[in-house]
């Protein structure tokens, strides 16, 4: 395995965990309704939106509860996997 083939896979795995770690600040935040306004919220909700909007249109709320945070966290969690695999193993 080359080094720039690690470190493009580790590179990919840190994006993505960061990723999945602003989905799911901002679901925690969605529960106490923060400050729409608060550049910190701003920055998460330009951040998220992309990924989230397009699985809203797709998963309805169940019982009140927007399930699209879940999704894209498995969703991002599969990526990771198999990106980081792929990365590897054009590697050598």
């Amino acid at each position: 395995m080359t080094e720039l083939s690690i470190m493009a896979a580790r590179l990919t795995s840190l994006l993505l965990t960061l990723l999945f770690w602003a989905i799911l600040i901002r679901a925690i935040l969605s529960w106490v309704q923060p400050d729409p306004r608060n550049p910190v919220i701003q920055f998460l909700d330009r951040l998220t939106g992309p990924i989230l909007y397009p699985l809203q249109r797709i998963i309805p709320p169940i019982g009140g509860f927007d399930l699209s945070p879940l999704a894209a966290l498995l969703i991002i969690e599969v990526l990771k996997g198999l990106l980081v695999h792929a990365i590897l193993n054009l590697g050598g």
